[in-house]
């Protein structure tokens, strides 16, 4: 076990190399990134929340051993998608608690990026919530809330809530970034059409409520929202655009919307990709400031975090499981990433 660690860790490293060497070792660009890290749980039963399956106890066989590992893993995913820069915010969800995510920061290769938390745990049955991980170099919280998602028609209804976040980027100009993971589709997608549909309601609000007190918010919208760029919740509801309307300020841009025709995406079910996995930012965002320049969006697609799919073609995600049965995965969905440069760093 300690070999192949070793083995891997060469491995990335050699990866980080790379990528660094392709970015023309850029020393002021930067990144954005939201992970979905699929049942990011700790070894502990909570009796209010549906956690048993992941326990050493449970057919998963779920142990420190196992949780160790995944942690070490998801640390290498962000170092990787920095570029050996780890990144400035880090969005995640399907994390069970904040003594999971200290796991994670303070893992030897994340370290000295000193990040700090914002997390609250939210109603979800399993107990599984969204998070913020930031670099207090660089991003200094001045609020944050978390936003329920609530069906006024049913008050038996729970999931994760919304986490939004303002801060001062590089103490220079202030970012609001909501934190999403949306209803998933677990029932069929037009019986769970409804709760999407509330949380992107719910988001909506919270945009226009910002909007109301920053009229020129600078916004970053990161989730698994369990919707592709092009269905209602994110076109109708939401509002978001493909593409900007330079004559129309205060749109909320999709920066993922042309992912959907990519070979691969965020996520894979059978022969099918989708893009659950996006990143949305309001006009003002992309508009031209001392802070920082927008560069691109993209999916962290590294081969390691891929494997061959035998029974439907291509390659899919590297999960921790497969059914029951223990690989040393990563997650079932892919990184995203928003790059950009710092102009006054």
């Amino acid at each position: 076990m300690k070999f192949l660690a070793i083995v891997f860790s060469l491995f990335l490293f050699m990866l980080h190399l790379g990528l660094y060497g392709q970015s023309g070792a850029a020393g002021n660009e930067f990144t954005f990134m939201f992970y979905n890290t699929e049942n990011f749980f700790d070894t502990e039963n909570d009796s209010i929340t549906n956690d048993e399956e992941f326990t050493s106890e449970a057919d998963r066989r779920w142990n420190p051993a196992r949780l160790h590992s995944k942690t070490e893993r998801l640390a290498k995913v962000i170092l990787a998608a920095g570029k050996w820069n780890a990144p400035v915010v880090i969005g995640l969800c399907e994390v069970e608690d904040l003594k999971v995510l200290e796991l994670l920061t303070r893992n030897e290769p994340l370290t000295k990026y000193r990040y700090k938390i914002v997390h609250k745990d939210s109603p979800d049955s399993r107990g599984i919530d969204v998070a913020l991980l930031y670099r207090p170099d660089l991003f200094r919280p001045f609020d944050y809330q978390a936003i329920p998602v609530i069906d006024p028609t049913d008050q038996s209804f729970k999931t994760r809530d919304i986490l939004q976040v303002s801060g001062v980027l590089n103490g220079w100009d202030t970012l609001h970034v909501f934190v999403n993971h949306w209803p998933s589709r677990f029932g069929g997608i037009m019986e769970t059409i409804q709760y999407r549909s509330l949380a992107a309601e719910t988001l909506n609000k919270s945009v226009q409520n910002l909007y109301s007190r920053y009229p020129k918010a600078k916004i970053l919208c990161m989730g698994d929202f369990n919707d592709t760029p092009t269905d209602d919740s994110l076109t109708k509801i939401l509002e978001a655009k493909a593409s900007d309307n330079p004559d129309i300020k205060g749109e909320l841009i999709n920066l993922s919307s042309g992912w959907v025709s990519n070979e691969i995406q965020t996520i894979k079910s059978k022969y099918s990709w989708d893009v659950f996995d996006q990143l949305i930012v309001s006009d003002y965002f992309l508009d031209k400031n001392e802070c920082f320049e927008f560069r691109n969006a993209e999916i962290l697609k590294a081969g390691f975090l891929l494997e061959p799919d035998i029974k439907f073609g291509g390659v899919k995600p590297k999960r921790t499981y497969v059914g029951f049965k223990y690989q040393e995965g990563f997650s079932d969905h892919l990184p995203v990433l928003l790059r950009f440069e710092l102009l006054n760093h």
